[in-house]
């Protein structure tokens, strides 16, 4: 349609106008009027004067004219797209336009900007609202280095974790890699943000300034943000280690005053050390709890706590000073809670897999030549139980490198043991409580049960020991009694008790048969012996005297008729 039109305008007979629409002079000279029309215009006007010639000249003329239109539309397309073309040549040849970081502003119509490690003083475009150029935004510099747009923040660029706040709004950043501390200015996103020491932030791709506070890298699940409120009644047959923790973490709080007056030092830390499964990690969660309930008690404060736990192997890393890099961050965790009022503790359990004996000349352990190290300088920048409580537990306290256990460190060594008859029954009776449906009465199921663990009985024979005397002696199912064994016992007896009630379809209680049942399928689960070349090591877990001792070897029933014989 727009070239048929084109066609109808060319098809007019020309007036007497200008090509700029007005009225030609009536004495203009002819030569200039021709010079202003085109080729169709000049072919209409030979066509007017030849109106009255024949009709095979009057075809030829409209075929020409007819051809000359279609060169024109040619050409005027041709022209068009050079057009195009040459548009296109000149952005491709045009140089690249070069953001940089904007710094501040410096009135109304300059700014200060860092390119490539280098400032500059640019102008700024006057069209530019200002609340789109605020310090730490990327902006587009021209040729001229003319800041002519904004982009907002970046998105990427290094993150470092801030030393320290200074006065005038500047921030000290500090880099794990060796680099020495740096010096940065706060984005205007931050000019309002409370920034402490250890927050992780992002720079801008020059490193002039902060512009993110960065969430910290999820850390492997070790921190408990709330401690289950377990009470030191709670825990059976532990008395003297409950004691002993109560001394040296609640007495030094409590009555300050007497340990400043008799300048006696506060302990820093203290290990757990004792067989597995009797109660280490129990009593360490339970200190932290208690020790809230005591200062509330005491001076009305209530002070949450803060248990940070980890185990040992969680520490370590492959890659070349991560490790010491956790043990880093636990003692910042835990510095920084403390400084917001919280009773902040730092359990590690397994403790003898990361601050082991430190042996030159191993390959294997060259992570631990390192850790320990670390581990000794961090605990010695720390002041005592005013700021965070080091606990250790472990099951082979004699592997713990001697640095760490020294005074001044590990101040307080704990002796978890193994519970005795008398312990053995609280701790079932802490687990068989009132509110369990029981078949029978409670006291004599837990007399029932307490007496089948710890009968020296020839059925509750476990070990068999061999002195150098030529002396034998045998280790029995309650000699290697420990918490976590009775609440499998109590938990299997449960089991049991459900099993039979959906069986039956009426709710049926905990009896006698079923602790007794649980009670032997938990140890014959549970016999795993060791090679006799190992036989100090075992004993070290078993609360047995290990001096003298040759072999230790597992205990085999004989068939009656063989014991019958001997007799």
């Amino acid at each position: 349609m727009a070239v048929s039109g084109r066609r109808q305008e060319r098809n007019r007979e020309p007036d007497k106008r200008s090509p700029d629409g007005e009225p030609e002079p009536r004495h203009a000279n002819p030569e200039e009027r021709l010079e202003r029309l085109s080729a169709l215009q000049l072919l209409d006007l030979v066509s007017v004067q030849l109106s009255g010639t024949e009709a095979a000249s009057a075809r030829a003329l409209r075929h020409l004219r007819y051809r000359v239109e279609e060169l024109e539309e040619i050409r005027e397309q041709a022209q068009g797209a050079l057009a195009e073309l040459n548009e296109a040549v000149e952005k491709l040849r045009a140089p690249a336009l070069r953001l940089g970081t904007l710094l501040r502003r410096i009135g109304e119509d300059r700014a200060l900007v860092c390119v490539g490690g280098g400032e500059y003083v640019c102008n700024v475009d006057p069209s530019l609202p200002e609340a789109v150029l605020e310090s730490g935004m990327r902006v587009l510099l021209n040729e001229a280095y003319a800041v002519t747009d904004s982009f907002g923040m970046d998105k990427s660029g290094p993150v470092v974790r801030l030393t320290e706040a200074l006065p005038d709004g500047r921030l000290r950043i500090g880099q794990d890699a060796g680099i020495s501390d740096a010096v940065v200015i706060r984005s205007d996103a931050l000019r309002k943000e409370a920034l402490k020491p250890g927050m992780e932030l992002r720079l801008d791709a020059n490193q002039r300034v902060a512009v993110e506070i960065v969430a910290p890298a999820r850390r492997f699940d070790r921190s408990l943000a709330r401690v289950d409120p377990i009470l030191w009644s709670d825990i059976g047959g532990q008395e003297t280690a409950v004691q002993a923790i109560r001394d040296s973490i609640e007495m030094p709080i409590l009555h300050a005053n007497l340990f400043a007056r008799f300048e006696h030092p506060v302990p820093k830390g203290f290990l757990l050390y004792g067989p597995p499964g009797c109660g280490k990690t129990l009593l360490g969660k339970a200190t932290a709890h208690n020790l809230r309930l005591q200062i509330q008690k005491e001076t009305g404060e209530d002070r949450p706590e803060y248990f940070l736990s980890v185990k040992g192997p969680e520490i370590l890393n492959m890659w070349v000073g991560e490790s010491e890099r956790h043990v880093r961050e636990l003692f910042s965790q835990c510095r920084e809670k403390a400084s917001e009022g919280h009773l902040a503790f730092l359990f590690i359990d397994e403790a003898e897999s990361v601050l082991g004996t430190r042996h030159g000349g191993r390959v294997g352990s060259a992570i631990i030549s390192t850790l320990v190290p670390m581990f000794c300088a961090e605990m010695d920048g720390m002041e005592a139980l005013r700021n965070v409580v080091v606990i250790l537990a472990s099951n082979r306290a004699d592997l713990i490198d001697p640095a760490i256990l020294r005074p001044g460190r590990i101040d307080r060594k704990i002796r978890v043991r193994r519970p005795n008859r008398a312990a053995g029954k609280e701790i079932y009776g802490i687990y068989l409580h009132e509110r369990l449906p029981l078949a029978e009465h409670r006291e004599a199921l837990i007399e029932v049960v307490t007496e089948a663990h710890f009968a020296e009985s020839e059925e509750n024979r476990f070990l068999e020991v061999a002195y150098r005397s030529g002396r034998r002696e045998y280790l029995h199912r309650g000699d290697l009694a420990s918490g976590a064994v009775i609440a499998a016992i109590v938990e299997r007896a449960k089991e049991l008790a459900i099993k039979r009630s959906v069986q039956t379809g009426t709710e049926s209680g905990i009896t006698r048969e079923d602790l007794l049942t649980a009670f032997d399928h938990e140890y014959r689960e549970n016999e795993l012996f060791p090679p006799t070349d190992i036989t100090e090591d075992w004993l070290k877990l078993t609360d047995f005297d290990p001096e003298n001792v040759v072999r230790l070897t597992p205990y085999r029933q004989r068939p009656d008729r063989e014991r019958r014989t001997s007799i």
